[in-house]
């Protein structure tokens, strides 16, 4: 082999190794740029995943939301501003008594089961109507949502008649129906529905059944809860004649029997 067939041959591998080195070399960026843009996917995924996460964590809760509505549907028998003024009893009696209640406080309970249907006759009789202004604060105090939701159904109830609301509410504050202050129950549509099954103008009622299910009068258990909230009451129950406390006298505790109650009642009808 000559000298210059030789050199010719070193020149071709050099510039074929040029090339082969240009090839891996073109790989190797491309690989690189893959990575990269598959990095930039990633981390775009895990951001767009954070920025959802805030979005609906910062989103109001549905109760939020109705606490803020300004379209209010109002069960028929309220009246006044967002249909918080809720009154049961003859027109022409001259006496009002405000009863202020939450729908899973015990003591509440306990009164309506002692002292309920006592408040029932009194207002047939014509001696006083009943205000009625529902409280939502122990869903705060103990987490859940049975207070909002059943004053929600107590609208639906109030929405049938005044006289099938206080027999559904007489029927929540049941001992057979009101559950321990811890257990949400109310927060359930079904066992508010189950309750309602006890009260014959709500049993088999399908428009009763439609507003407890589709919330129709959530907004307007908001509304009520924030008439509670302004009023001033700081606990319940809480009775007034007029806006005179009604208690035990001596105390500043409510009637809590049959019998403290007509003593209570009977001095402030005559206030």
């Amino acid at each position: 082999m000559s000298a210059r067939n030789n050199q010719a041959n070193k020149a071709a591998a050099r510039e074929r190794l040029r090339q082969e080195r240009e090839r891996q070399a073109k790989k190797d960026r491309a690989r690189r740029q893959l990575v990269v843009a598959g990095s930039a996917v990633a981390v775009l995924a895990v951001a767009g995943g954070v920025g959802y996460a805030v979005v609906q964590a910062n989103k109001p809760s549905h109760w939020e939301a109705a606490a803020k509505a300004t379209d209010v549907t109002v069960p028929k028998n309220a009246s006044g501003e967002n249909g918080t003024t809720v009154v049961v009893g003859e027109a022409s009696a001259k006496k009002t008594l405000e009863l202020y209640e939450d729908s899973r406080c015990p003591v509440c309970a306990t009164f309506e089961q002692s002292v309920g249907s006592t408040i029932e006759k009194d207002v047939e009789a014509g001696k006083y109507k009943i205000r009625y202004v529902g409280a939502t604060f122990i869903d705060n105090a103990v987490p859940g949502e049975g207070s909002k939701n059943a004053l929600s159904a107590l609208g639906a109830a109030l929405d049938v008649s005044p006289e099938a609301f206080l027999k559904y509410k007489a029927a929540l504050y049941s001992a057979e129906f009101h559950p321990e202050e811890r257990d949400d129950k109310f927060a359930k549509d079904s066992y508010l529905l189950e309750v309602a099954e006890s009260v014959p103008a709500l049993k088999g009622n399908a428009a009763f059944k439609k507003n407890v299910e589709e919330g129709t009068f959530d907004a307007w258990a908001m509304k009520m809860s924030k008439a509670f909230d302004d009023s001033g009451v700081q606990g319940t129950p809480t009775l007034k004649m007029d806006g005179k406390p009604v208690t035990v006298q001596g105390t500043d505790n409510p009637p809590m029997t049959a019998e403290q109650f007509t003593t209570a009642i009977t001095a402030a009808l005559k206030g």
